[in-house]
């Protein structure tokens, strides 16, 4: 597929077959996505590729935690703005009664931060794992850099035909990520992405954008 298709293809799936990812095209993908932008050349991410066994047990250990009701490990960085405004708030709203709907979750339903947090935890049936750490003494310009290298990630992979999920929500639970892959305490989890072939027969969601008119100024064009 080109460019434009994998752009227009990529979305968030919450809905993951259990067909395994070959080893082969997480190299492939990987390795190519090693040619992401990066400012100085810095390249700062770290990532830790699970699946298998491993993968399993922290579905099930972190899965126990959200349905405790444990509120999780403090955060290390905000995931959104204390106050959002509009027009990001209306955006905001908006994504999550679809996403909300979509899982088929009430938004009154008082148990809904642990279902959401339950259903994150086992990475929406995704047979892999990406996690994404940056060493704590890198600023903001390389964590934009890692936004790049993982959207070059998310590209490639609907190149090979699967599907991807971004969750900050792994954040919350980075004292058992850290466990399972190994992370030292010099490094920062940005966030996981789950990968995989999308399941059969689940209602696809695609959130809309806002009109390009609404972001992007011209200017002496």
């Amino acid at each position: 597929m080109d460019v434009y298709e994998a752009v227009d293809s990529r979305r968030a799936v919450r809905a993951f077959s259990d067909e395994p990812v070959s080893k082969e095209i997480l190299d492939r993908v990987l390795a190519a996505a090693t040619r992401a932008p990066s400012s100085g050349n810095l390249q700062p991410w770290h990532v830790y590729v699970v699946t298998g066994e491993p993968l399993a047990e922290l579905k099930r250990r972190a899965t126990a935690r959200a349905r405790a009701g444990d509120p999780g490990d403090e955060r290390e960085y905000p995931m959104y703005p204390a106050a959002l405004t509009s027009p990001y708030l209306d955006r905001f709203s908006a994504a999550a009664a679809q996403r909300y709907e979509a899982l088929g979750i009430e938004r009154d339903d008082i148990d809904r931060p642990m279902k959401i947090a339950a259903l994150n935890s086992e990475a929406f049936g995704a047979p892999v794992v990406l996690f994404c750490y940056l060493d704590r003494t890198m600023g903001p310009g390389q964590w934009a850099d890692a936004g790049m290298y993982l959207q070059t990630v998310m590209l490639l992979l609907r190149a090979e035909g699967l599907h991807s999920c971004p969750q900050v929500m792994w954040t919350m639970y980075r004292r058992t990520v850290g466990q399972t892959v190994g992370a030292g305490d010099g490094l920062v989890l940005l966030c996981g992405v789950a990968v995989g072939f999308e399941k059969d027969g689940v209602p696809p969601l695609r959130t809309g954008r806002a009109d390009m008119t609404e972001t992007v100024s011209f200017i002496g064009v």
